[in-house]
Formats: structure tokens, C-alpha cells, sequence
């Protein structure tokens, strides 16, 4: 069985605002991403992490943001093209394992959204998809709120013929 891994990572800048955007869904926060696109961390390194078991480069190779298509865009459209890349390349996901680092807001009830967001743009089981979150213990720029951080780890698997 020919299985591969891959891992990504992102980190955003914070400002004030009113809402959070991450894993395809709005939640509400004295904080908000500043980004080329939506800004949405946790996708982006769900991206990489793709890419990177694809041996495909990197987010910033396909979707560049210095291309102004991709101002403001929602990163389920990159999602999505990258799932697309994933299955015309013969893999398939088989699961991500995910960890989100900010002090504020609280991510745990808006994970079961955030899952379903990401299962459904992947075309994959919601128990493929863990996201767990964790705080900076009020330590460097994440305990400061001044950014947000996010590692993925993606296992694909060839699909049978």
C-alpha cells in the first residue's frame, strides 16, 4: 500500500475585529485574521499538509498572493482545487490530525462545525478530520493575541485501481 504524509503549518497576524475565520466558518471574536485571502489558518496548513504528502509544493506556489483572483477569497475554494489535485493524482485522504494554537477565543464548541466544513469540501468522513485547540499560555505573539498558529498532519493513501 503506498501511503504518504504530510505536514503544514500557518501563522497569521491578529487585529481587532469581530470575527475569526477558520476552518471555513466565521466565529465570533475580538479578533480577526490578516491575510491576502480570507486568511483562514487552518486551511492553509490543511493545503500544505495535502500538498505536502503530493510532493506539489506549496499553497503560495498554486494560489500566490500576489495574484489579486485571489483577494479575499474563501480558502475552501483552495481546499477544494487542492482535493481535486489530490485525486487526479491517485490519493485519497485517509485521515488529518490537526492542532490550532491561539489564547482567545475558545475554539472547542466551534470544532464539530469546523469538522463538518472541512469533511464536506474533502468529500470525506467527519472521523477523518480531528482539530483540537490549545493556548500559548500568555506566552510570545500567539499568548499575546497578536497571531494564531496551526500544524497539520495529513496521511493520503494510494487508491486502488
Amino acid at each position: 500500500m503506498d501511503i504518504r504524509i504530510g505536514y503544514g503549518v500557518d501563522i497569521h497576524r491578529l487585529e481587532n475585529g469581530s470575527s475569526l475565520r477558520l476552518g471555513g466558518i466565521d466565529i465570533p471574536s475580538p479578533y480577526s485574521t490578516i491575510g491576502h485571502s480570507d486568511a483562514d489558518a487552518l486551511i492553509h496548513a490543511i493545503c500544505d499538509a495535502i500538498l505536502g504528502a503530493l510532493n506539489k509544493r506549496d499553497i503560495g506556489f498554486h494560489f500566490p498572493d500576489t495574484d489579486p483572483e485571489y483577494k479575499s477569497k474563501d480558502s475552501r475554494f483552495f481546499l477544494e482545487k487542492i482535493e481535486g489535485l489530490m485525486k487526479q493524482n491517485g490519493y485519497e485522504l485517509i485521515n488529518l490530525d490537526s492542532t490550532v494554537i491561539i489564547d482567545s477565543p475558545k475554539l472547542q464548541k466551534f470544532i464539530p462545525e469546523m469538522i463538518d466544513s472541512i469533511s464536506r469540501v474533502l468529500n470525506t468522513s467527519a472521523e477523518n478530520i480531528s482539530i483540537k485547540a490549545t493556548t500559548a499560555e500568555g506566552l510570545g505573539p500567539i499568548g499575546e493575541n497578536k497571531a494564531i498558529e496551526v500544524r497539520v498532519v495529513a496521511l493520503l493513501k494510494r487508491i486502488s485501481d
